[in-house]
């Protein structure tokens, strides 16, 4: 899909695929009738990396890259992620605040020429509840569930939703309500979401 009609795009699909050593997305346009649509980009992520890299591609046959981003520390709980174009060049940033995560969820997305947008958890209770998830017996090895929604604030103005669909295979709907995002940090932030949630 060419930039422009990325840029369209005010709803995407994404979805988890579980492999043994990496977790895979897939990031869809939304069909007329609700389904997923043309592939947009196909990411692959290791597990346990030292120093978290993913690129996205065009396709999952990974021939052509489109977007990436990378963690500027290793293991660093607060590190921010450059994101990058096709060609390695700087797009933007996502970071997690760590602090205001010890209860709810919260990331920082900076697009050049817009500055920051920030998202959190919607329903504080879920966030609560997926903290406590992780120290229960048993419980625990299981993957969370419930769903969860991230809003991402300009001010006071919600720019986008990232909302996880009920199920335990992860299914997201992205939601744009500010046709000035870049549509690839928004998938790059996304992705983030899932892949650097329990760091």
């Amino acid at each position: 899909m060419d930039e422009e009609r990325l840029q369209a795009q005010n709803t995407l699909l994404i979805r988890q695929r579980v492999r043994l050593m990496v977790n895979q997305y897939e990031v869809h346009a939304e069909a007329p009738d609700g389904s997923e649509g043309e592939l947009l980009a196909f990411a692959q992520q290791k597990r346990l990396a030292f120093k978290e890299q993913v690129t996205l591609y065009a396709d999952d046959a990974k021939t052509r890259p489109i977007l990436g981003f990378k963690a500027r520390k290793r293991i660093d709980l607060a590190s921010a992620y450059d994101i990058t174009d096709a060609n390695g060049q700087p797009i933007g940033v996502f970071r997690k605040d760590f602090k205001k995560s010890l209860l709810a969820s919260t990331w920082h997305l900076e697009q050049p020429g817009l500055g920051v947008t920030t998202g959190s958890e919607r329903n504080k209770t879920v966030a609560v509840l997926r903290r406590v998830w992780q120290f229960i017996p048993y419980v625990d090895a299981l993957p969370f569930a419930w769903p969860y929604h991230f809003d991402f604030y300009a001010g006071d103005q919600l720019v986008f939703s990232v909302v996880k669909k009920f199920g335990f295979r992860d299914r997201y709907v992205v939601e744009i309500k500010d046709p000035r995002l870049d549509r690839r940090l928004i998938i790059a932030q996304a992705v983030g979401l899932d892949a650097l949630q329990s760091r």
